[in-house]
Formats: structure tokens, sequence, C-alpha cells
């Protein structure tokens, strides 16, 4: 409830955090016992395009409403981070800012700066940790660097313990009164949030955004896939993954949140090795942080400088095949679709088109980052890099140039019915199960009788997988190791 604030308010400032449960910034504001003002600044240089846009616009304004039911609001005001905030620390006379880090270069960056000058002007700042189980710099070799490998960095982190508890949102949340000047940056249209791309048409009913709808997700997973996740999460054609990825991306829901939950559900069920794998994945995520951290151009360089002789062929006709989902290989076709019309794509199927687009078509890696950046509702900074140069051979701790995913082995294996091909590429629904993966090999007959004209119904396939691969391994071969 707003109530007139009778000492000077504290700034919280909410950036992908848009969450009440487990938001330290916003539960230390609150502990003060001042009125609370709630910002999002609404600076461009942190406002990406595309669906992560749309995405994280959602996120903003469903904390707005969530605070409106708390009978508070959501400061949105337009402008320059630094600018902005100090204004109203001026405006507002508000003795302290809290927020919660970040760990990108622009974002470090920005909040170092900002911490000084408030400083300097007699603010408290509190800066605390919230998107991580474990900060970049608090798992760290025997030596003192940063791992290079990721079991090795699981290994040491797992011996730190169990991550903090969650901490509960706000019992009560002592709103200040929205300072004048700033009355209209509280209403809907002042968030101007970037439109969902035209043709990602199932992405808002894929997504529904909420930290409800992210505990909803997280609780569904837990008491129906994580028992089969071991086996499941590799398996496009079933339920087998949490989907949290872009509650996690925009702070619907936090690491801590999910590991704790998990830790519950196995103590009900006795599943350690599912639990244990799932758990993983949050730490893969702090482990690209952690490089993101260290590496702060990992999106657009070559961990492993080699890479910087690669030769290829970044032909402009054969990526937008790919990114069409046109290539003639069901599965990659399939994800492709799938990430156009709903944002997402399932991991295993990432890890198939990535490899396609780098070492069957040659094409620089970061290409396929850029894109997956432009269209994934969970775009991540880190996990993005980090994964484009896990598939592509060119980063520290990276699958090996030589293994090169077979788009059809990886198809059979792991859609064996087709189910999913089915579902994202209607075109070969009707073929047979072990045509549907390799419709170039339906034999005339059969292809008259289901209307089906090789090319025409569905493209050729844009390259010879064979030959591709052993182009790829040439090129390889050609690169000098670095130093």
């Amino acid at each position: 409830m707003t109530t007139p604030a009778s000492s000077p308010p504290v700034l919280v400032l909410f950036r992908d955090d848009f969450r009440l449960t487990d938001n330290p910034a916003l539960h230390a504001a609150c502990a003060t016992g001042q009125p609370v003002l709630c910002v999002a600044v609404q600076d461009e240089v942190f406002k990406p395009e595309g669906v992560i846009g749309w995405w994280m616009g959602q996120a903003c304004t469903a904390l707005a409403t969530a605070l409106a039911r708390r009978g508070g609001s959501l400061l949105v005001p337009q402008g320059e981070t630094l600018p902005v905030v100090c204004d109203l620390v001026k405006t507002t006379g508000a003795s302290q800012v809290f927020w919660n880090r970040r760990y990108d270069p622009a974002g470090r960056e920005t909040d170092t700066t900002l911490k000084s000058v408030l400083t300097e002007q007699g603010v408290t700042v509190h800066s605390l940790a919230a998107r991580l189980l474990h900060e970049p710099w608090t798992v760290r070799t025997g030596a003192g660097q940063p791992y290079r490998i990721f079991t090795a960095w699981w290994r040491a982190a797992r011996e730190l313990g169990e991550p903090a508890l969650p901490l509960p949102a706000p019992a009560e949340i002592r709103f200040a009164p929205v300072p004048e000047p700033y009355s209209t940056a509280t209403t809907p249209s002042a968030l101007h949030a970037p439109d969902l791309p035209a043709d990602a048409t199932l992405a808002a009913q894929y997504w529904p955004c909420s930290e409800n709808a992210a505990q909803t997700a997280l609780d569904e997973f837990l008491e129906t896939a994580l028992v089969h996740y071991e086996t499941d999460r590799d398996r496009p054609d079933r339920e087998g993954t949490s989907g949290l990825s872009p509650y996690l991306r925009a702070g619907l829901i936090s690491a801590r949140q999910v590991w704790h939950a998990a830790r519950k559900a196995e103590a009900r069920s006795g599943d350690h090795l599912n639990t244990e794998k799932f758990l993983s994945e949050l730490g893969w995520r702090d482990f690209a942080w952690m490089q993101l951290f260290y590496e702060p151009d990992m999106p657009t360089r070559n961990l492993r400088p080699e890479f910087d002789q690669m030769a290829w062929q970044n032909d402009a006709e054969a990526f937008q095949i790919w990114k069409d989902g046109c290539t003639g290989y069901p599965l990659v076709d399939a994800g492709m679709r799938e990430l156009r019309a709903t944002g997402t794509m399932h991991n295993r199927v990432r890890m198939v088109v990535a490899s396609f687009l780098t070492k069957h078509l040659l094409t620089d890696w970061r290409k396929g980052e850029r894109w997956f950046y432009e269209r994934l509702v969970d775009a991540d900074p880190a996990m993005n890099a980090m994964n484009w140069q896990w598939c592509a051979g060119t980063g520290i701790d990276a699958s090996p140039w030589f293994r090169i995913f077979n788009p059809v082995g990886q198809s059979e294996k792991f859609d064996p019915s087709g189910a999913y091909i089915r579902t994202w590429v209607p075109e070969l629904a009707a073929l047979p199960d072990k045509l549907i993966h390799t419709p170039w090999k339906l034999d005339a007959t059969l292809a008259r009788h289901l209307k089906f004209v090789p090319g025409s119904t569905y493209p050729h396939p844009v390259v010879d997988l064979k030959q591709a691969r052993a182009i790829a391994l040439e090129r390889y071969k050609t690169l000098k190791p670095a130093g």
C-alpha cells in the first residue's frame, strides 16, 4: 500500500529480475522500513529487439501488475540509466539505492559508474547477488584462476555446498508515492516494449508471462518429467525438459528457487540420478556467465584463436535456407520452424542445427548466434554465445570440430516416429516413420500415392552430408595452432 513518506524513500532498480520472490534487492529495501520506489529504467542500451525484447517487456509488465495488486506501482522512465537514476534520487531525496548485480559487460560498466556517482553524492548503494547460484568469481582453481573445463568447475562448485535458501516475497511493501514529474511513467503505454515478429505466431500462446506461470512450469516439470529427465531431455518428441529457461532469463523465477524445489522433489522420490542431471544444467548456466565475465567479447570472438583462420563459406543463400527451415533435412527444418513460430527450440535440436550451419554449411557461428539472439524467447548473452562456441568447436570447453552431428542419425535416434518433425514440417506428415527422416528416398510409386513431389512438396537437401563433412574436416586441417 502506498503511504505518505515520513522518511526519504529507497529506490529498487529492476533489470532482469522481474519477481517479488527471492529478490534480494527488493527484500533488503523493504527491510529498511523506509518507503520503497520500484523502478525499471527503459534504457535503450539494455532494450533488446526481437522476441527477447518482447519477452522482457512482458516480464516488466507482469511485475507492474504484481506490484499493483499490492497497492503500488512500477516506475518505467525512459532514458539513460545514469541521468535517470540520479534525477530520481535528487527529486525524491532517496537515501539508498538497491539493485541485483549484473555480469554482462555493459551492465557491469553502467552499474560501476552509477555506484561511484551515487556514492559521491552521499547515497548508499547496495548491490546484491540474485541471478546465479555462484557468482562468476567465486569458483576458482587452486591457483586462483577461472576454470576452463565445466566438469572441473562443477565439481569445485559442488564442494562449496548447497546454495542459500530462496527468500520469500516481502510480507509488506511500503510504497513511496510516485514523484510528480514521473506520474506518467507508470502506465503500460510508457513501457514501449517491441512487438513480436509477425511470424512468431505461437510465442504468446506458448509463453504465459508471470511469476505464477514460472512456478507452475516448475511444479509440473518436477511432478511429471523429472523422473525421466536423464533420457527424455534429448527427445524433442516428448515433454522431457523443464521449459524454465525463458523464466530464468527474465528473472520471473530464480536459480535458487529451482534448485531447492528440485531438492525437495528428490527427497520425496529418492531419484538422485535425474535430479543431479537437472541441477547440472543450472551449473552449465553459471559456467556460461563465468565465461562471459572473464571473456566479455565471447559473443563475437573465437575463444580458440586458431579458428580466426577458418575459411568460412558464408553462403548467404544457404544461410537464408537454414533460417527458413528449408534445408531438406527434416530435423533441422523442424527446429528452425519451431524457433520462428514459438521463440524456442528443443535443446538437442539446437545442437543439431548449430552443427549443421557451422560444419555442413561452413557458416561462421556468429551469424547463427545473432539469429538465435533475435528469435529466442530465452536469448541469454552468456548461454547463447557459449553454446554456439561449444557447437562450433571454437570455445574454451567445446565439442571438437570433428564431432559433426549427422541430422539424419540424430533424427532417427531422438525422434524415431517423426512426431516432432510432423508437428513442425507438416508437408511430411503423411510419410511413413521409416522415411520421414529421409524423404529423398521415397520411391516414385509411394510418392505418387501420397501426392508428394520431391523438391516441390519439400525441398531437396541443400548439401550432401558426406561431401560437406569431408570439406569441413579438410578446412579444419588447415588451421594452425595458436601461439
